[in-house]
């Protein structure tokens, strides 16, 4: 007989993840600023600070530590916008897979 977290675990296995768009970087939130506003270190080894979006406030909780997408500003690099938050199982199996650090 399945246990019940058997196949909530096999459907966390199967779901598809959502992946780096064009221009999108993975990134870690290294600093709450406040003001809707983080410092998080990408990828591509760049400091970054990033703005939460009003369409993620009050929906989409951003800690320190979370792993996020972010989609640097093409006129001023030193900036971004988070584009989307995953949640710890999901940070948890990108590092497993080698995707991120």
């Amino acid at each position: 007989m399945s246990n019940k977290n058997d196949s909530t675990e096999e459907e966390l296995q199967r779901r598809k993840l959502r992946m780096p768009k064009d221009g999108e970087v993975f990134a870690v939130v290294s600093d709450m600023l406040g003001a809707n506003r983080i410092q998080v270190r990408c990828a591509d080894s760049v400091e970054r600070l990033a703005r939460i979006p009003g369409k993620m406030r009050k929906r989409v909780w951003i800690r320190q530590n979370d792993v996020v997408l972010v989609k640097p500003w093409e006129w001023q690099d030193s900036k971004a916008d988070v584009v989307w938050r995953y949640d710890r199982h999901d940070a948890d199996r990108l590092r497993r897979e080698g995707t991120i650090e």
